[in-house]
């Protein structure tokens, strides 16, 4: 108990930061909230072994209880002019939360949001766009088949809407997504769907590439045979990629290594070198 209360105490006091501009001032019983699942995000860190102290990682946090790192910020420093307030009977309250639900005998427990979620989603990146590819006669099908070179490895989310029109002379089309590797004859994740005629439809799927393939195709219109007389629109091709989560991770760790919450002095099982997390990508 007073090894926790020291922990959150040690941890506050490292984000005191002057301010003469007015803040929203955090209420005691919504700072002790932040404080318990700031805790449950250490305890998911030391549980995967991560060295990992960024703002980013509190973020959502405080956005959860409609609140800013700045807020957190100012309100921590406000306890020294606030006479009869304490901020270790906010922090005394945390520990009775965790305590009353368990949470600190169940580490793998999940939280608001994992330190893999945040860092995928700053991570993930428009890759490819278009927003209208209109096809009226077969030499400008080749405008139909995308070929992608270079990707990385991660996940790449493909999604359009399409419509074939009655004058289209063909009878059975498919649309045909696959990852490739060094060859034609290497692939990895594939996906194949029939398309319907005169009715807008939406298309949406997930490949995912390791570090084998090489290129993302899209065969967006596929005839069952011969090609005849095409018509069909494309709307709103978009292609997002987001990485792996440990190369995320990484890069995420990277670009907040400075901006701290609770330093690393102050928590002694994150603080060997032992537990910081190799380094991926170029």
């Amino acid at each position: 108990m007073k090894r926790l209360i020291g922990l959150f105490c040690l941890a506050a006091c490292a984000v005191v930061a002057g301010s003469c501009s007015k803040e929203k001032v955090i209420p005691d019983s919504v700072l002790a909230e932040i404080f318990r699942d700031a805790y449950l995000t250490n305890a998911y860190i030391d549980e995967h072994q991560i060295r990992f102290d960024s703002l980013e990682i509190y973020e959502p946090i405080f956005e959860r209880y409609g609140y800013t790192a700045e807020n957190f910020r100012y309100t921590i420093g406000s306890f020294s002019r606030r006479k009869s307030a304490n901020l270790s009977d906010v922090v005394e309250r945390a520990i009775a939360m965790l305590e009353n639900e368990g949470a600190y005998y169940k580490r793998e427990v999940a939280v608001l949001d994992t330190i893999d979620n945040v860092a995928r989603r700053r991570y993930t990146r428009s890759f490819y766009a278009d927003s209208l590819i209109r096809v009226r006669r077969l030499s400008d099908t080749a405008d139909l088949r995308i070929r992608l070179e270079d990707i990385r490895p991660g996940e790449y989310n493909i999604s359009y809407a399409y419509l074939i029109d009655s004058l289209d002379e063909n009878r059975i089309l498919r649309t045909k997504l696959w990852l490739e590797g060094d060859s034609d004859t290497v692939r990895g994740d594939e996906y194949t769907m029939t398309l319907r005629k005169l009715r807008r439809s939406d298309i949406s799927r997930t490949l995912r590439a390791d570090t084998s393939m090489r290129a993302l195709v899209l065969n967006l219109y596929q005839a069952n045979g011969a090609l005849k007389r095409p018509d069909v629109t494309i709307y709103d091709l978009r292609i997002t990629y987001t990485p792996e989560v440990e190369t995320a991770v990484d890069s995420l760790y990277r670009e907040q290594l400075n901006l701290r919450i609770f330093a690393d002095e102050y928590f002694p099982v994150l603080a060997p070198d032992s537990l910081e997390l190799p380094l991926h990508g170029k």
